[in-house]
C-alpha cells in the first residue's frame, strides 16, 4: 500500500463520522471491530451529544485529533504490515479503511466505466472480456473482507452496505442483460441523473402482467409475421426480422413513453431490415397490400416508375394506451441505407417550425440502423453533429441499432476498429445503453430510460439492441458459406418468443393457453389478409400526398398553373430601404457602412441593383407576403463572396442584427443559419424539411458549387427521383456557386451536366440566370406558384459585382421570368432577318463576355441569346427565341465547360444538330477532358480567349 493511501479524504471522513454517530446513539448498531475502536478512543462515550460538525454529528476537533492520526503519530494501535492497524482488541485502524473505502470507490468506478464490457450483450453467448479492474482482489481485498460494511455515498441506496453487496449491486446494474456506456459525459447532473436511475434500481424494471403480456403479444406479432412471409413467398426478398424480433415491442414501448411525454409527431427512419415487420406491426400498413406488393400483380402499374417494397414510406396514427394519439410516419429510404438519417431529422425540425414549437416537445427523429452501416457510414457522425446545433437541433433523436453483429458477410473484426459499432456517438454528451435483445424486460428497462434521459435533457440517446440474422443478408443468401459457425450457433436458437415465454410460464403470469390464442389470432388475421390480397376485388388503399400538401402539384410543367412574380416599383423601394435601418445604438463595420449606403442608393434608384440586392428583396418581398424563408449552408449569413450579408455584427460587442427580421411586425419567419462542415448532412436536412413545409421558400447553398459531389446520394436518390420513386414533392432550392474563373477545377465547375444527365420529365428546374431580376423573379416564382419541384440555380461569382450584371426596380416590378433572354443589340432583329451571320447560343456569366467581344470585334450581325432555363426546355422556347432569324442562320452554342461536361450533350441530344429543323447547331467549348477547369489562372486566360475568338470565327 502506497503511504498517500492511508491519509483519508473527505468522503472517508463523512464515512467514519456516519458510524461514529450510530455508534453513539446505539454501540450495536455498528460492527464489532468498529464498536472497540470507538470505545478505545479518548473522546465521547455512548450517550454522551456529540458537538455539532460537518453533519451535526462531531466536531472537526474530533475528527482531526481522534478518529485519524496519521501514521507515526500517538495513536491506541501500531501497524501489523498486513494492510491493518491494531489498537487493544486488533481493530482497523481508521486511516486503513480510509485506504480501503479508497479502493472500493475505484472498484465502484470501475463497474461504472468498465462494467459494460463484460455485460451479458450477445444472445448467442459468446465469451466476454475478462478485465481485473472489476475483481475485489485487483484491489487487496481478500474474501474476509467482503463482509465488511463500508461507506455508500457514492452509490444509490443504503448509506453503508457489505462489499459483497456493493459488487453485486454494481455487477446486476451494469454487466447483466444491459451495458451502459455514460463515463464519457462530462455534465455531472446527466451522469447523476444516470446512475440514480440505474442503480437504484439495479436496472431492472417492474412490469405489470399487463406489461408483460403487452410485450409478448408483440413479439408474438413479430414472429408471426415473418414466420408467414417465409412460408408464403417462399425465397422472396423481406428482409427478414428474424433474430431480433425485441425491435418490435422495442418500438412499442418507445412510442408509448413518447405519447406520454407529449410527443404527437415521430418519423421514423430505417433502412430495408426488419422494415416490413414495422411497416405492418408499427405503422398499421395493412398486411394485404404488402402482400399485394410481394405477389407484383400490377405490371402496368409501376411502368418506369415505384420502387421495392422494402424502400417504401408510410404514415398512420399510432394510439396508445392512455388513449394518445401520435402520428408515426416512416421515411421512404434507398439502398443507400444511412443517407435517411437527416432526412428525418429535417422533417421532425420542420413539423417543429410549423407548431411554432421553440422548445421542441410535441415531435421526434427515431432512427433504426444496422450495426455495421452505423460505424462505417460517415452521414452518420454528420448528423449526429448537427444534433444540438440552432438550425437543426429537435429535441434528441432517439437512435436504435439492431446490431446482428454482422455486415452483410463481413465480421465486426473487419468492418471497425472499436469495440462497439456505437463508439462514434460519445462524440456527444450522451449515454450509449447496450442490451440483450432475448431479455425483453431488459429491454423495456431501456427504452424507459432513454426516453426519459431524451425528455429531460432534449438530446440524442442511443439503444444498442444485440441479436442475430436468422438468415443471411437476404432469404436467397446463404450466410453459412462465410461464418458457418456462428451459423451453426444460430440454427440450435429458439426464437426470442419462446424464450420470453418460458420465463413469464414460470412466473405464473400467462399460461400457455394464453399465449397459444394470440399465436393463433395473429395467424387468422394474416391468412384473411392474403386471401384479400389475391382478390379479384382488390382495392389499394389511398396514396396521397396529405392534407399538407393538398393545392401543390407535381408533373409536367405545362400543365402546372402559373404565377405572378411582380412586385410594385415602391413596395420594392420601401423593402430596400428599410434593410439599410439598423438600431441607433448599432456599430456596423465601416465596410458594411459603405455596403449599406450603396444599398440605400439602390432603393432610391440612383444605383442599379447589384445580384445580393436582387436576392434581398426577393426575400423580403416574400417574408412581407407571409412566406418563411429558411435558408443554410457554409457561411451563408455572409456569404462566401462577402456579398450577403444577411446578419450583421455590431464592431464593439458582437451582438447580432439582422434586417430582413425587422421589415414589419406581421412579416413571415427568417432563418439563416451557417451550417456545419456538411454537405450530406446538411442537404439531406433540408430536403426533408422540404416534404413537411412546401409553403417555404427553403434554400441550401454550396460553398462552391462542386462541393455538391459530396452530397450526389442525397440528390441522386432522393432529390431528382423521390416523385418517380415514392410520389413526393419537394421545393428546395440549392444555390451552387458555378463559373470559370481560374480558381481551379475544384472551384470551376457545380457539374451542370449531372443535374443535366438527371433531368427528364420535369423532375427538376436547372437555372443558370445572368441579372439580378430574373434572379428575383426566380425565387419568388419558386415558392408563389403551387408547382413543388427541385430548383438547381448555377449561381454565380464573378457576376455578384460585374457592371454589366445589374437590373433597375422596374425590371423586377414589370417584368416576370424569361426562360431565354432575347439579345440586347440597339437595334431588335426583325422576323427572318437575313443580316445576322450567325446566332450565339450560351448561359450564366460567359453571356457578357461574349458580349464584351462582340464590342470589340464589332460584330454586330452576330446575335447572343442566353438560355437561363436549361430544364425544363421545350421546342416551343427555343422556337420563340430563334424565330426573328432567317432559316439557316448558323447556331452555335457556346459553353467555359469541356466539351463533355457542361450542357451541350444535353443539349445535342435533347435538340439535335438542327434546331426544329431549320437551324443548324455546332459547339464551340473547350476540348474534351477529365478534369473540369486548369489549375493555371494565366492558362485559364489563354483558354477563354481562344474560346471567344471561336465563337466568332469558327465556321
Amino acid at each position: 500500500m502506497l503511504e498517500a493511501d492511508r491519509w483519508p479524504n473527505v468522503s472517508n471522513l463523512d464515512f467514519v463520522e456516519d458510524l461514529y454517530a450510530r455508534f453513539l446513539a446505539d454501540p450495536d448498531e455498528v460492527p464489532a471491530d468498529w464498536r472497540a475502536y470507538f470505545a478505545s478512543l479518548d473522546s465521547p462515550k455512548p450517550g454522551d451529544s456529540p458537538k455539532s460538525g460537518t453533519r451535526g454529528q462531531v466536531g472537526p476537533s474530533f475528527r482531526a485529533a481522534s478518529l485519524f492520526n496519521p501514521p507515526g503519530s500517538t495513536t491506541n494501535g501500531h501497524a501489523n504490515g498486513n494492510g491493518t492497524v491494531s489498537t487493544n482488541g486488533g481493530v482497523t485502524h481508521a486511516s486503513d479503511v480510509a485506504a480501503q473505502q479508497d479502493r472500493v470507490d475505484q472498484l465502484v468506478r470501475s463497474y461504472r466505466v468498465r462494467g459494460h464490457m463484460i455485460a451479458q450483450l450477445d444472445p448467442l453467448g459468446l465469451p466476454r472480456p475478462h478485465f481485473q479492474e472489476l475483481d475485489p482482489e485487483f484491489y487487496g481485498f481478500g474474501k474476509a473482507d467482503l463482509d465488511h460494511r463500508f461507506s455508500n455515498c457514492k452509490i444509490h441506496g443504503p448509506s453503508t452496505l457489505k462489499l459483497r453487496e456493493i459488487v453485486e449491486r454494481m455487477r446486476n446494474t451494469y454487466c447483466r442483460s444491459i451495458g451502459v456506456q455514460l463515463m464519457h459525459i462530462d455534465d455531472l447532473a446527466k451522469k447523476n441523473w444516470l446512475q440514480e436511475r440505474m442503480e437504484g434500481s439495479q436496472n431492472r424494471i417492474e412490469l405489470a402482467r399487463a406489461e408483460q403480456l403487452r410485450i409478448l403479444t408483440r413479439l408474438t406479432d413479430a414472429v408471426i409475421f415473418e414466420e408467414f412471409l417465409q412460408k408464403k413467398f417462399l425465397g422472396a426478398k423481406s428482409f427478414s426480422l428474424e433474430g431480433s424480433e425485441s425491435l418490435i415491442p422495442l418500438l412499442d414501448l418507445a412510442i408509448e413513453r413518447a405519447g406520454e411525454q407529449g410527443v404527437e409527431e415521430i418519423v421514423l427512419g430505417m433502412a430495408h431490415r426488419g422494415r416490413l415487420n414495422v411497416l405492418a406491426n408499427i405503422l398499421g400498413k395493412n398486411p394485404r397490400d404488402i402482400f399485394r406488393e410481394f405477389a407484383d400483380l400490377d405490371p402496368e402499374l409501376h411502368k418506369g416508375r415505384g420502387d421495392v417494397k422494402y424502400h417504401l414510406g408510410y404514415s398512420g396514427a399510432y394510439k396508445t394506451s392512455t388513449g394518445a394519439s401520435v402520428h408515426l410516419s416512416l421515411c421512404f429510404n434507398p439502398s443507400h441505407l444511412e443517407f435517411v438519417n437527416p432526412v428525418a431529422l429535417g422533417r421532425v425540425r420542420a413539423k417543429l417550425d410549423r407548431a411554432g414549437d421553440r422548445r421542441h416537445e410535441r415531435g421526434m427523429a427515431l432512427l433504426i440502423h444496422g450495426d455495421a452501416a452505423f460505424i462505417g457510414q460517415g452521414v452518420v457522425q454528420e448528423t449526429l453533429n448537427l444534433s444540438q446545433l440552432p438550425g437543426f437541433a429537435t429535441g434528441g433523436t432517439v437512435h436504435v441499432i439492431v446490431n446482428n453483429q454482422i455486415g452483410f458477410t463481413t465480421d465486426p473484426s473487419d468492418a471497425r476498429s472499436s469495440p462497439y459499432c456505437t463508439d462514434v456517438a460519445k462524440m456527444l454528451q450522451i449515454p450509449i445503453f447496450h442490451v440483450n435483445g432475448e431479455d425483453p424486460e431488459a429491454v423495456a428497462q431501456v427504452v424507459h430510460l432513454a426516453m426519459d434521459f431524451r425528455h429531460e435533457f432534449k438530446t440524442d440517446v442511443v439503444i444498442d439492441m444485440y441479436g442475430y440474422r436468422r438468415r443471411g443478408h437476404n432469404e436467397g443468401d446463404e450466410p453459412a458459406f462465410t461464418q458457418p459457425l456462428l451459423y451453426k450457433a444460430i440454427r440450435d436458437r429458439k426464437p426470442v418468443r419462446e424464450g420470453y415465454l418460458d420465463h413469464l410460464l414460470q412466473l405464473r403470469g400467462v399460461t400457455r393457453e394464453e399465449a397459444d390464442e394470440i399465436a393463433t389470432d395473429r395467424r387468422d388475421h394474416l391468412e384473411k389478409e392474403l386471401t384479400a390480397a389475391q382478390s379479384d376485388e382488390y382495392v389499394r388503399g389511398a396514396d396521397s400526398l396529405g392534407s399538407l400538401w393538398h393545392g401543390y402539384v407535381g408533373g409536367r410543367e405545362k400543365d402546372a398553373p402559373t404565377a405572378d412574380t411582380r412586385v410594385d416599383r415602391k413596395k420594392l423601394a420601401q423593402l430596400l430601404a428599410r434593410q439599410t435601418e439598423l438600431p441607433a445604438d448599432f456599430h456596423p463595420h465601416p465596410k458594411i457602412q459603405r455596403w449599406l449606403e450603396l444599398r440605400r442608393e439602390m432603393s432610391e434608384g440612383k444605383k442599379p441593383l447589384d445580384w445580393a440586392a436582387g436576392e434581398a428583396l426577393a426575400f423580403a418581398s416574400l417574408l412581407a407576403q407571409g412566406v418563411r424563408v429558411r435558408m443554410t449552408g457554409q457561411d451563408c449569413e455572409r456569404g462566401t463572396f462577402s456579398h450577403r450579408h444577411v446578419v450583421l455584427h455590431d464592431v464593439e460587442n458582437g451582438k447580432e442584427f439582422v434586417p430582413l427580421r425587422n421589415l414589419a411586425k406581421d412579416q413571415a419567419a427568417l432563418d439563416i443559419y451557417n451550417s456545419s462542415l456538411s454537405e450530406p448532412g446538411v442537404l439531406g436536412f433540408e430536403y426533408g424539411y422540404s416534404l413537411d413545409f412546401p409553403e417555404g421558400l427553403l434554400l441550401w447553398e454550396a460553398q462552391f458549387g462542386d462541393f455538391c459531389n459530396v452530397a450526389q446520394v442525397i440528390i441522386d436518390q432522393f432529390i431528382v427521383s423521390a416523385e418517380e420513386k415514392w410520389r413526393r414533392l419537394s421545393g428546395l432550392t440549392l444555390l451552387l456557386p458555378h463559373g470559370f474563373e481560374g480558381q481551379g477545377p475544384e472551384h470551376s465547375s457545380a457539374r451542370l451536366e449531372r443535374f443535366l444527365a438527371l433531368s427528364a420529365d420535369d423532375n427538376i428546374q436547372v437555372v443558370n440566370v445572368t441579372t439580378p431580376a430574373q434572379y428575383f423573379h426566380l425565387l419568388r416564382r419558386q415558392v408563389l406558384r403551387p408547382w413543388r419541384k427541385p430548383l438547381v440555380v448555377m449561381s454565380p461569382k464573378s457576376l455578384l459585382r460585374h457592371p454589366r450584371a445589374t437590373s433597375t426596380l422596374d425590371d423586377c416590378a414589370k417584368i416576370g421570368f424569361q426562360r431565354i433572354l432575347a439579345d440586347v443589340l440597339p437595334a431588335a432583329p426583325t422576323k427572318n432577318d437575313r443580316k445576322f451571320e450567325r446566332v450565339l447560343l450560351c448561359s450564366g456569366k460567359l453571356y457578357y463576355e461574349l458580349e464584351e467581344e462582340r464590342e470589340k470585334r464589332g460584330k454586330e450581325n452576330v446575335a447572343i441569346l442566353r438560355i437561363e432555363e436549361l430544364h425544363p426546355l421545350t421546342d416551343k422556347d427555343v422556337g420563340n427565341a430563334l424565330q426573328p432569324y432567317a432559316a439557316g442562320t448558323r447556331v452555335v452554342w457556346c459553353q467555359e465547360e469541356p466539351e463533355n461536361m457542361g450542357a451541350w450533350r444535353y443539349l445535342s441530344a435533347r435538340l439535335g444538330h438542327s434546331l426544329l429543323g431549320r437551324w443548324p447547331l455546332s459547339c464551340v467549348s473547350r476540348p474534351a477532358a477529365a478534369s473540369p477547369a486548369t489549375g493555371s489562372s494565366s492558362s485559364h486566360k489563354l483558354e477563354q480567349q481562344e474560346l471567344l475568338n471561336q465563337a466568332f470565327t469558327a465556321s
